[in-house]
Formats: C-alpha cells, structure tokens, sequence
C-alpha cells in the first residue's frame, strides 16, 4: 500500500494511506494527540515509578519518543513494548520531525535509537527507557497480566474494523495486569460495546484537538 508524508496542523510529520485516507496519527496534531491521549490521559494516570507498557500500533515511535523523554522528566522507570506488523521503513523515518519541533537535546538520539533498535530483542535506549519491538499481528498477541498501561493506538475503525473486535480486546485484557488502564483516540459506541464485553469499564474524557472525545478503559473499575 503506498505511504506519503504529509504534515499536520501543529507542524509534525506523520505517514497518509491515500488508498484509505487514513494517517498514522491525527492530521489535527500528530504531537498533540500523541501528547493528550497518552502522556496525559495514559501516563500521568498512573502512581508507580516502575511502569510496563503495551504499545499496539508502534507505527513511527512518535509515541515511544515522547514516552521515554517523559521517563527522563520524571525519573520514571519504563519498560515499553511495541508491537507492529508493518515497520516503517528508513526514509520514513528520516522524514519525521518530532526531535525538531519537540525543542530537546534529548529527542534526536533517543528517536534514531528506537529506530536502530533491533526487533525482537530488549534494548536499553536511556537510563530509564528499555524498549522491545515485536513484529506481530494483533491476534498473535499473548501476553498474560504484563503490562500496568496499553496505548492502544490502531488504524480506525473505518478502515479496519477487525482490529477493534472483542477477540483483541479480551487479548488486551489478558494483556494488563489487575489494575490495568488502557488509552484509545477512540469514541465509537461500538467499540465501546466490544470493550465491555470483554469485562473493561469505559470511561469517556475530552479528546486530542480536532476530536471531541477518547475513551480511557479500565481492567478494574475506577468509575
């Protein structure tokens, strides 16, 4: 499927699907909504300083990168997993411009070290940000009681419902450990439905700029 590189209302970069008109992160912001929906509304609404997360979706690492520059913020203790079927190639990687636009010494080599990263093996990216990218399917997945946060971040439901489906959402739930959140740009009732299905509480909070809602999913409900 042919990619292009466009770029977003707050100035960075993200990767179109022409073919499906879908992006990789919000046209409205790729920065922005990576920030809301999983720094804000994800990490920050956890207490620990030892956190394990589940990225599906790995996509252009936006989302590791603000990740592990927020661990170093914090001093916070990250193990991520990302997981993803269809890496990104090298010149896509080379045209994002989050280590630009997000101002930090820190961004460019920690971007080009998740990128280096090799798959399938464990790699130490900073002093507080190990990284394990896994090249999987969504239905492959079959992790059990994990992982504290999931940002769950796949192509919408439009393009691909089937990543949506209670299956890979009980797989999710399977995923986090007893008091488990997982983050989603997502507000669709049926989603919603499959989420709870499954045993999720759904709790509905403002979304990133140009979507007026996102659902924040609890394995124990907080509601």
């Amino acid at each position: 499927m042919i990619r292009e590189i466009i770029t977003t209302s707050d100035g960075s970069s993200t990767i179109r699907l022409p073919e499906v008109d879908e992006h990789y992160h919000s046209k409205h912001g790729a920065i922005q909504e990576a920030q809301h929906v999983f720094i804000k509304n994800g990490l920050e609404r956890l207490s620990q300083k030892k956190v394990r997360i589940l990225e599906i979706g790995y996509g252009t690492g936006l989302n590791a990168l603000l990740t592990a520059l927020y661990a170093e913020e914090q001093l916070l203790e990250i193990d991520y997993t990302g997981v993803e079927a269809y890496p990104i190639e090298t010149a896509e990687h080379r045209a994002m411009n989050y280590p630009e636009l997000l101002d930090t010494p820190a961004a460019k080599p920690i971007f080009e070290k998740l990128f280096e990263a090799e798959w399938e093996q464990a790699k130490t990216i900073s002093s507080y940000f190990k990284l394990t990218k896994r090249k999987l399917l969504f239905e492959q997945i079959e992790f059990k009681a994990a992982f504290d946060l999931i940002y769950f971040d796949a192509f919408g439901y439009r393009v691909q419902p089937d990543l949506w489906s209670a299956d890979i959402f009980s797989r999710m739930y399977q995923a986090l450990d007893s008091e488990g959140i997982l983050v989603t740009y997502a507000a669709r009732s049926v989603i919603k439905r499959n989420l709870e299905s499954v045993g999720f509480q759904v709790q509905k909070v403002p979304g990133p700029p140009g979507k007026r809602e996102m659902f924040v999913v609890y394995k124990r409900s907080k509601l």
